[in-house]
């Protein structure tokens, strides 16, 4: 009918301008820096910034996907910026890197088949092929610039790109997942995942993770980006009871850990973890670690269970979240 058709119309025009006004809201390189300072301006943070000194632009442009920046700090390094958020710095990018990698990477007693969702800097990468018991590496990332600017900015940390056990592809890992020959087939999943904004905002609840679960195999551990506990601890609380329903059961389990990173949100980022199905505990290395700690720069085997040590009141919100789920 002629309503229904101008319904769709206005319901079109909404969305065009609300998507006009999420692209307008991302600021240049010009605009984020000002006086010789770059600043994170970030309305999900309300009350606080965090800045870096800039030496110079090394690289600015619009992907198919996001706002990207590159520039050379005073005392981080390099710095690689995505829709004027950093997401990492060559000082402190390992804090991040390692822990996400290692704690279920070394949960695990024998991870042979890996995924990476995301992580186009390469550093995951980097750490995941550091174990010799991996024989494959699928990797989904969807934005092709990221990795090719990483490769050219960051040689560092994309370092491991022509690793022939790598299958890269610049895919939507949601839809990968969901293929066929994918379900139950991977050892580790580790999921490099942007904060919750917009398509991002997916990737943190139920269905993402029952997703995740379903492509694992008997055993198998997963990991994603946490948030952070002084901002986000509904967010924290909501995810950890999520994994917990879904990995919790036949003998599974879910966890929160964290580490520190000066660049990140209020100097803190965490991991939810979970195991599908019986298996060595989440917050302990499984077995000696593979490789020398000399290439390691911020993960420990006596490091792994501390990250699962909670701050009081982190521990309790989650206990009684974990005690209310119980009840129901």
């Amino acid at each position: 009918t002629i309503l229904t058709v101008k319904l769709v119309k206005l319901v079109v025009d909404v969305v065009v301008v609300v998507r006009h006004c999420k692209n307008s809201s991302i600021m240049t390189a010009a605009e984020l820096i000002k006086d010789g300072w770059f600043t994170e301006r970030v309305v999900d943070w309300p009350g606080q910034r965090f800045s870096l000194e800039v030496e110079k632009v090394l690289h600015e442009e619009k992907t198919e996907f996001q706002e990207l920046l590159l520039f050379e700090s005073k005392t981080y390094g390099t710095v690689l910026v995505l829709d004027g958020v950093i997401q990492i710095t060559e000082r402190d990018e390992m804090a991040y890197q390692e822990m996400i990698s290692h704690i279920p990477l070394m949960a695990h007693s024998n991870p042979k088949r890996v995924l990476i969702i995301g992580g186009g800097d390469g550093g995951v990468l980097r750490e995941v092929a550091k174990h010799p018991s991996v024989e494959r590496i699928d990797m989904c990332e969807i934005d092709k610039r990221v990795v090719d600017l990483s490769k050219e900015y960051l040689p560092k940390i994309a370092c491991c790109y022509d690793d022939p056990r790598l299958n890269l592809m610049y895919a939507d890992a949601a839809k990968f997942v969901k293929q066929k020959e994918n379900k139950g087939v991977f050892d580790v999943i580790i999921a490099d995942t942007s904060d919750p904004v917009g398509p991002a905002e997916e990737l943190f609840k139920p269905p993402f993770f029952m997703a995740m679960y379903d492509a694992l195999a008997p055993g198998g551990v997963f990991c994603t980006q946490g948030e952070c506990q002084w901002l986000d601890l509904d967010l924290i609380e909501n995810v950890i009871a999520s994994c917990r329903r879904i990995f919790a059961p036949d003998g599974g389990e879910a966890k929160y850990a964290y580490t520190t990173i000066p660049t990140y949100t209020s100097g803190q980022i965490g991991f939810a973890v979970g195991r599908k199905g019986q298996g060595p505990p989440l917050n302990a290395p499984s077995r000696p670690l593979p490789f020398s700690e000399e290439l390691l720069k911020y993960y420990s085997v006596e490091l792994h269970p501390c990250s699962f040590v909670l701050p009081a009141f982190t521990k309790r919100r989650l206990q009684n979240a974990v005690e209310k789920d119980d009840s129901k």
